[in-house]
């Protein structure tokens, strides 16, 4: 188990009948919010005109910056850093899922730099300061509400490329499971799909496994993944499962989910991130379909100890350190994928083998900024056994 420092300043405000809070939170950052949102939801389902009641009660008036793209785009971003100046805004107030939030991290820092935004991206320059970012969590996926980190897609150059920075961590993040009973379906499988993948990414490519507690960790936020995703697959407004999937998606990235690892990379990120730039797929249905492949180059390398362990741990598949059990292991996670809806092979969704190269050459470019540790040839086997 290796060394770490942990901190985690995000405030946390969970439960039912909880969003009407964010008024007075608030208050303590300022007299003026720039709400960021999507394309309209939070209006059918009542969770905006609790914020802005709520904020009209606490005396904060308030901008609104909408339209954020399920993939978020750099030029969205820009409009949003200009109506922050515009409305000389004390603060964000981020209500959606992940891609709201990380939309609005990137407001954050942009608004206090003169240069280029996407700068940040490359890392041709520092976040040295960002505006309070409070967040109405809608959409449980990404883990944004409660870590340092954003995603953002540069539509012109199809880079799909994120930041990091202390000064990107919500000050308060309310999460009320009611918010979500409206869900579609597909936006839940999607969800629990990208929190599998983020604390799964660590678990596969640490170079230290002899770290027991982060194991445990990590079974435990997946198999109530699951089970949550199952029950709410049969009733979506079952409370309980909605609450036990909010917060496990929060806890598959909030900086818990890596520690006492050592070396991590995030692989199947780096080529998800390529597909969802370039053919702007959901996030979670470009991971389902990666992670299988991913799992079978592993196997192919005669390195599939972890996935016996994942198979035994998570799904109850008995470890018999035989490559025919780690392949029985990915072809559970696939079928439940497929159960949850999700087509799982590249062909399925409209991207074939003549792109391969162009998705690789993408994958890099974004993994050599990264510092990864593979190839242009390894991330084309990955692709292929998902063709």
């Amino acid at each position: 188990m290796e060394n770490f420092i942990y901190s985690n300043p995000t405030k946390i405000i969970f439960g039912k009948n909880t969003v009407s809070r964010i008024g007075k939170e608030a208050l303590k950052f300022g007299k003026k919010a720039l709400i960021v949102y999507g394309k309209g939801s939070i209006k059918k389902n009542g969770v905006y005109d609790t914020v802005t009641d709520s904020l009209r009660k606490n005396g904060v008036d308030f901008a609104e910056h909408s339209g954020v793209k399920p993939n978020p785009v750099l030029s969205h971003v820009k409009e949003g850093i200009e109506l922050f100046k515009k409305e000389k805004c004390d603060m964000i107030i981020a209500v959606g899922g992940g891609s709201v939030i990380d939309e609005s991290k990137a407001v954050s820092c942009g608004v206090f730099y003169e240069g280029d935004v996407w700068d940040f991206f490359i890392e041709k320059a520092e976040i040295q300061k960002a505006v309070p970012i409070l967040v109405v969590l809608t959409l449980p996926a990404t883990g944004s509400e409660a870590n340092s980190g954003a995603v953002v897609t540069n539509e012109k150059t199809l880079q799909k490329y994120s930041i990091h920075s202390y000064h990107l961590f919500p000050k308060v993040s309310i999460l009320d499971p009611s918010t979500t009973f409206s869900l579609p379906i597909e936006q839940t499988a999607y969800g629990a799909v990208d929190a599998i993948l983020h604390v799964s990414e660590g678990f596969f490519t640490t170079k230290d496994t002899d770290c027991v507690i982060t194991d445990n960790y990590i079974y435990g936020v997946i198999k109530t993944l699951i089970n949550s995703t199952e029950r709410i697959m049969k009733d979506p407004k079952d409370y309980n499962a909605r609450a036990s999937f909010m917060w496990s998606a929060t806890l598959a990235l909030n900086g818990q989910q890596a520690l006492g690892y050592k070396g991590i990379e995030f692989v199947n990120h780096v080529i998800e991130h390529s597909l969802s730039a370039i053919y702007d797929i959901p996030h979670g249905l470009g991971l389902g379909v990666v992670f299988p492949g991913f799992l079978k180059y592993l196997i192919s390398k005669g390195e599939y100890e972890r996935i016996l362990e994942f198979g035994e741990n998570i799904l109850g598949i008995k470890n018999d350190s035989r490559k025919e059990t780690a392949l029985k292991t990915v072809n559970e996670i696939e079928n439940w994928f497929r159960k949850l809806g999700l087509k799982n092979k590249l062909s399925e969704n409209s991207i074939f083998e003549k792109d391969f190269e162009k998705i690789t050459k993408n994958a890099m470019e974004l993994g050599n900024l990264w510092g990864w540790s593979y190839t242009e040839k390894d991330v084309i086997e990955i692709l292929n056994y998902q063709k």
